[in-house]
């Protein structure tokens, strides 16, 4: 169909059609690392390019402020259907528009402006919504903040008890966006309920894992949990809230008309699609791979002499130390651009650098995992990695290694770009 296929727009706005086609471009020739990124199917990219995005439909289903609601209301019953069975939810809300909103909407929802919140130190592998002074969450909420243990990299749940103990927050936040290990979310409800506070969960991150059987469940400990749609459960750029029958219609009223307009509709129907793929046996498959791909990867790393944080990962991703061989994370990551390889500097714990600079690097298997990489391509992209990082100024080497992430990423095509002809 001519519009999938971009004949239309390039005869339309042939700078925006340039634009683009670079970046898918980039896209198929390179290899995508970076944690919160991957690649949707044909099916995802059309549904959020049909014309659903020209209905406004303000309100829930059945309870809209517009008219000609019918057909977009199917849509989103059946985003809210095979998501609450997906996650085994009670309740869910669709209509966030990133996980970001979806965390403000949950607070919102259960806390009120000024309450004390105690989220993961952002240094240490949280994310800004957590309690960042920059952001909402800091600016809104009385933040504090547990860590993790500078020598192990892990959580020390007696030590998050024992802050609890101490600031008595009126919500803890389990959930991080640079933690390779897995999260006790019994473990965090204990300590909730220990000092009487509301638990969220935020499972952006190892969303897909959950579904896929590779991860603890939030459901059944935290009283609300918020996710993203895309990173590992590869649905369109979005969020979703999950909770239960008592606490949903508070989140529903918070949602809108209480943070957020009009939802969605055409990425409400790319969820949709998302959440029927996940459903499906062959998720568990692919959830299987993305940690056995990470594990490789981590493992490949320091056996060619690279710390990895924690030494090692459950999850998709991994913390790796560039610092230690004399190098930050942000020319790492400069670096690792020029040969084709996509990752993100990240502050380390017990970072010595500014957060600008950083001393570690995030790298994530969601996306290869989904392109077909198996362990031997990822323990080869750690290894491609590493001749970068160890001969930074050498150009052949430079040349090289860029010519290697061509020749890997020719055999594997990108489903839903490379196969539809995008």
């Amino acid at each position: 169909m001519a519009t999938m296929t971009h004949e239309v727009l390039a005869q339309a706005d042939p700078e925006a059609a340039a634009a683009i086609g670079r970046e898918r471009r980039r896209q198929v020739d390179g290899i995508e690392l970076i944690a919160s990124e991957n690649y949707v199917s044909e099916a995802v990219l059309e549904a959020v390019g049909t014309v659903l995005t020209n209905k406004y439909a303000e309100g829930l289903p059945g309870k809209r402020y517009y008219g000609g609601c019918e057909f977009v209301d199917e849509v989103e019953v059946l985003a809210i259907g095979r998501v609450k069975e997906l996650f085994g939810a009670g309740h869910a809300n669709v209509q966030p528009h990133s996980g970001a909103s979806a965390n403000l909407a949950a607070y919102f929802s259960l806390l009120n402006y000024g309450d004390k919140i105690l989220g993961l130190n952002l240094a240490e592998g949280g994310h800004l919504t957590h309690g960042k002074d920059v952001n909402f969450s800091g600016r809104f909420f009385e933040a504090h903040f547990y860590g993790v243990d500078h020598e192990t990299g892990l959580i020390d749940y007696d030590k998050v008890l024992e802050k609890a103990k101490e600031v008595r927050p009126r919500a803890i936040i389990a959930g991080a966006s640079a933690y390779s290990r897995i999260i006790d979310f019994r473990r965090f409800r204990e300590i909730a309920d220990e000092v009487g506070a509301y638990l969220f969960a935020d499972i952006a991150h190892i969303a897909g894992l959950i579904a896929g059987g590779m991860h603890p469940t939030s459901i059944g400990h935290a009283h609300i949990t918020m996710s993203t749609a895309h990173k590992t459960l590869r649905g369109p750029r979005s969020g979703f809230i999950l909770t239960d029958e008592e606490l949903g219609p508070g989140v529903d009223k918070t949602v809108f008309p209480g943070m957020q307009g009009g939802p969605l509709m055409h990425v409400i129907a790319g969820k949709a699609v998302a959440f029927r793929e996940a459903l499906q046996p062959s998720f568990r498959d692919y959830a299987r791979r993305v940690v056995e791909n990470a594990q490789a990867m981590a493992a490949a790393f320091v056996e060619r002499g690279i710390p990895v944080i924690s030494g090692g990962t459950d999850n998709h991703l991994l913390l790796v130390d560039v610092g230690s061989i004399g190098i930050s994370g942000r020319k790492a990551e400069r670096l690792l651009d020029t040969v084709g390889i996509s990752t993100n500097r990240n502050t380390i714990p017990g970072e010595t650098r500014s957060a600008l600079q950083a001393s570690g690097i995030r790298v994530g298997s969601a996306a290869v995992t989904t392109r077909g990489f198996g362990t031997q391509e990822s323990t080869r992209v750690a290894d491609l990695i590493t001749q970068v990082l160890q001969a930074p100024e050498d150009e052949a080497v430079l040349r090289r290694v860029s010519n290697d992430v061509l020749e890997l990423t020719s055999g594997f095509p990108v489903p839903g770009i490379e196969r539809a002809g995008l």
